[in-house]
């Protein structure tokens, strides 16, 4: 039975224990939060210790591997003081609100040769790899993203200085299918709409990016609506266009294709199956997370510096 510890007890962290806990080879071994009554509250549907913070948990012992799920702001201590007891790590997103913080984080995963997984779920979506088998030989010439939506509801992602923004926030998902589908991303350029509260995340940006490749691309975010609009992935190539979202493949505007809905499910199971040394297929490792990271953090430093930046300036 692997035993697995969780960090956080936000929205997150529940669908992880939710998944994990229906793993007939997996038990929550306790869940931790600076907020002790959530912890306890998520910890109580599992049947398991509530710890008011991770140093207990990791204190406790007796664990195979650990969640991470824990706010942009609060990355950095939680990841050191897992991998000090030398366990396996899977780290939800976004994986810092810096580059050095998530540059440490990996080179000491590398050092140690920890089985790591970050949690960009949208690569395990089964219309992902349709889209690739229809792109065979087929180079993308252009991207689309998008990410317009509402402001989530949670008190810290308005503060551009504890949430990181939205494109690393939220559309860091896009970015990441984008990196896969495209390739790497050699120079962006995003401008920021004009009117954002000092302080708070810029309420709508678009950007410009040029693949490494040749391909052109565009981002398009936004957090002023109601509900969530468009979140997804467009891309054009030589006679085909497919557009992307969580849910569904779009194939030349005309046929659906529609996903299987374990992507979720897939990304616990495969990060699990590497902790016990099975054959494995983890998608994103920490390392593969990070050069997602560091195109979400250029994109967000052309924003707040009003000019275009190379990928090499990171």
């Amino acid at each position: 039975m692997t035993r697995v510890g969780i960090i956080g007890a936000g929205n997150v962290a529940a669908r992880h224990a939710d998944v994990l806990s229906a793993f007939p080879d997996v038990t929550i071994a306790g869940i931790a939060d600076t907020d002790l009554r959530r912890a306890e509250a998520l910890a109580s549907k599992h049947g398991t210790p509530a710890y008011g913070g991770h140093a207990d948990l990791l204190s406790a012992g007796g664990l195979d591997a650990v969640y991470v799920c824990v706010p942009p702001f609060a990355h950095g201590n939680p990841e050191h003081d897992v991998l000090s007891c030398n366990l396996p790590i899977f780290v939800e997103k976004p994986l810092s609100l810096d580059l050095q913080t998530a540059e440490n984080i990996a080179s000491e995963i590398e050092r140690r040769s920890l089985p790591s997984a970050v949690g960009h779920h949208w690569r395990y979506l089964d219309v992902v790899g349709r889209a690739h088998d229809l792109l065979a030989g087929r180079p993308v010439r252009l991207a689309l993203g998008h990410w317009l939506d509402k402001v989530p509801p949670v008190g810290w992602w308005l503060d551009r200085h504890r949430s990181g923004g939205q494109i690393v926030e939220q559309a860091v998902h896009v970015l990441d299918l984008a990196r896969l589908l495209v390739g790497e991303v050699s120079m962006v350029h995003a401008v920021p709409v004009e009117n954002t509260v000092d302080g708070e995340v810029d309420r709508a940006t678009s950007a410009v990016m040029r693949f490494a490749e040749g391909a052109a691309g565009l981002l398009a975010t936004s957090c002023l609506l109601t509900r969530k609009h468009r979140v997804g992935l467009e891309v054009c190539a030589d006679g085909i266009a497919l557009e992307l979202s969580e849910t569904r493949l779009l194939v030349d505007g005309e046929r659906i294709i529609e996903d299987d809905g374990q992507a979720k499910t897939r990304v616990d199971r495969e990060f699990v199956n590497a902790v016990q040394g099975r054959p494995a297929d983890v998608r994103v490792p920490y390392g593969e997370a990070l050069r997602t990271h560091r195109l979400a953090l250029a994109l967000a430093r052309s924003a707040a510096e009003r000019r275009p930046v190379m990928l090499d300036d990171q």
